[in-house]
């Protein structure tokens, strides 16, 4: 059996979600099937090519409903997981299917998806989530922003923290799909370790320093609002904590990047702020209007690299937006 499984890419839970399902599918469902992975992001217009779930079996793990036939597995935990009613309705309907409502799961209380399909790949299906406790456990730290501090976050000491780091500034589309099989074949230390992911280490951790210096230039915080446009510096991804390790007493974030194949807005809130979380923004809802997507706390737009001046205008709505509603204005 070929299965696909497509994921959140350059998203440290999606590639850690990708690599329970494979251990799962394999120990619990199909035992020598073989196994593909396709990186899927958030973006305006259609999310995903029909043409590619060409798996007997075809999975989607930390992304958005696709209500395609072709679609066997599905996991998710984001509050934006359905860009329509008809795909929610679709969902709703597969799970008064027996069948169907046994391959299909939402559930956006969960702070990681990671936790989320080992909860269900164990009380379903009898899964032993004992080898990957480490895995579960740093994916809910990363995801859900669950650090101690701005600085544990952005001081990167944790070989999860530089495995974060590198699967968000990789340009190699081989490389997640690599390193996805080894997340619960051994240790994180173990994996960062490996050869090909070891050497891409020391230039990242430079271009972190190099990217902590052009926000702390670039970003402005006005009535609790950060922004920042770092357009005309390109980089395959940037530390999300940055801006609060800088500007502490912020509550939201909206950063404006560009990358080899998107330009990208980044919104977000202090995980550390001392706001009532009841009175914030839901950051999902506003991504969900130009058509992106994540939790309460934290998402995210992606438009097309020529797409720069939609993402610019979008992104200075938003702060506007955020700016006006801040409790601490």
């Amino acid at each position: 059996m070929r299965v696909r499984v497509f994921y959140h890419d350059k998203c440290f839970d999606g590639a850690c979600s990708a690599s329970l399902f494979t251990r799962f599918h394999r120990e619990r469902v199909t035992a020598g099937a073989s196994y593909e992975y396709h990186g899927l992001v958030h973006r305006a217009g259609a999310l995903f090519d029909e043409n590619e779930f060409t798996g007997d079996e075809n999975a989607i793990v930390d992304f958005k409903y696709s209500a395609s036939p072709k679609i066997t597995w599905w996991f998710d935990h984001h509050q934006s997981a359905f860009l329509t009613q008809q795909d929610h309705e679709h969902f709703l309907a597969c799970q008064r299917d027996p069948v169907c409502g046994n391959r299909k799961f939402f559930d956006p209380d969960y702070t990681s998806c990671t936790s989320f399909l080992a909860h269900i790949a164990e009380t379903r299906f009898g899964f032993d989530t004992a080898p990957v406790a480490e895995l579960i456990h740093w994916a809910n730290i990363v995801d859900g922003a669950l650090y101690e501090s701005p600085e544990s976050a952005v001081e990167m000491a944790a070989p999860a923290m530089k495995l974060t780091l590198i699967i968000e500034s990789t340009q190699d589309p081989a490389f997640i799909p690599r390193l996805i099989p080894l997340l619960t074949e051994m240790p994180l230390a173990e994996v960062l370790s490996q050869p090909f992911v070891a050497s891409l280490l020391p230039p990242l951790l430079e271009r972190h320093k190099q990217a902590l210096e052009l926000i702390r230039s670039r970003s402005e915080e006005r009535d609790g609002t950060i922004f920042f446009d770092i357009t005309d510096h390109p980089l395959e991804g940037f530390n999300k904590f940055i801006p609060y390790y800088l500007h502490p007493h912020a509550t939201y974030s909206i950063g404006l990047s560009k990358s080899s194949f998107r330009t990208k807005v980044a919104v977000g809130s202090n995980p550390w702020t001392k706001v009532d979380p009841t009175t914030m923004v839901n950051l999902a809802q506003v991504c969900e209007r130009y058509g992106g997507g994540g939790h309460a706390r934290v998402g995210a737009i992606s438009f097309s690299p020529d797409k720069e001046e939609q993402a610019r205008a979008a992104a200075t709505e938003i702060v506007a937006e955020l700016r006006a509603a801040n409790p601490l204005r």
